[in-house]
């Protein structure tokens, strides 16, 4: 029996609030698809996902975790429930989640969120079919943020948050989706720049100049970084092109390997012929990374 679900295929993950309400979604009978699934209890906020996995599999599967997108301040992991679901027809298993969203949780409580999903998924590999040490991470805008934040921050203890203790944090491998890199460049170059980021980070330049630098992916890139997959398009107004460009020099600059698919003349949220393209550069990337 084939269920409808509300998601969409690759959602306007912008700087404001992405709504649930899309296109309805068939998922096929192969599939195996499990919503409202709590991850973690943070900060007295049930944190639930979604996931979606291929029904019947020959050993443990790789594995994707979805991070939505909506400026730290909105969005929903529903956004990402069709991509989850492609995924495991792709044979992966794919979970999107909510995380504690601002102003009420700054940062780094977003960190701290996906990063015990990311333990989750590994207490949980047994029952769930997937390979621990397969797991790569998408996400768009906000999402591709944090996408990027956990493949260069494994193991730094202020970012780890305390649930689902005593399991890694790392990532084999990270496509960022227009994801920001250095928000200490992001004002001027981002039409929303001033309203969303003092909320996430308490502060703007003047008032909160520490947490913007901490909380830079640009700033924790060592050569232990996990390989990257950057999709960006010229026409970003929320999120500048160049911000793909200095990650990438900087991955590149630290042995890490790295790839970008720019997509002229795309802007934040890609639509029709874009966001095919980047779907099937997403879906490839991870069938290199994950499945050698």
């Amino acid at each position: 029996m084939k269920k409808r679900l509300a998601s969409a295929l690759i959602p306007l993950l912008g700087c404001l609030a992405l709504s649930s309400r899309a296109a309805d979604l068939i998922v096929p009978d192969g599939v195996r698809f499990e919503k409202d699934i709590e991850y973690a209890a943070a900060g007295g906020a049930h944190l639930r996902l979604d996931l979606a996995r291929p029904k019947t599999a020959d050993g443990p599967l790789p594995a994707v975790l979805c991070i939505h997108g909506g400026g730290f301040r909105a969005g929903s992991r529903q956004g990402y429930d069709a991509l989850c679901v492609t995924l495991a027809q792709h044979g992966f298993v794919a979970a999107t989640l909510s995380y504690r969203l601002a102003p009420t949780h700054p940062f780094p409580a977003a960190v701290h969120d996906t990063k015990a999903a990311v333990r989750w998924l590994r207490a949980n590999a047994a029952r769930h079919g997937l390979d621990p040490a397969r797991i790569g991470v998408t996400g768009s805008s906000a999402g591709g943020h944090l996408a990027q934040f956990l493949g260069v921050t494994a193991g730094v203890a202020e970012f780890e948050g305390t649930d689902n203790p005593g399991y890694s944090s790392g990532v084999a491998c990270v496509v960022n989706v227009y994801g920001p890199s250095d928000f200490t460049k992001s004002y001027g170059k981002s039409v929303d720049a001033h309203e969303v980021l003092p909320l996430w980070l308490g502060g703007n330049l003047d008032t909160a100049l520490p947490r913007h630098i901490r909380s830079s992916p640009l700033n924790w890139v060592t050569p232990a970084a996990a390989p990257t997959l950057l999709i960006h398009g010229t026409e970003d107004k929320y999120v500048a092109y160049e911000q793909a460009l200095w990650m990438r020099d900087r991955l590149a600059a630290s042995g890490v390997a790295v790839e970008l698919l720019t997509l002229e003349g795309a802007g934040h949220g890609f639509q029709g012929a874009d966001a095919a393209k980047a779907e099937a550069a997403l879906i490839a990337y991870f069938e290199r990374r994950l499945k050698k």
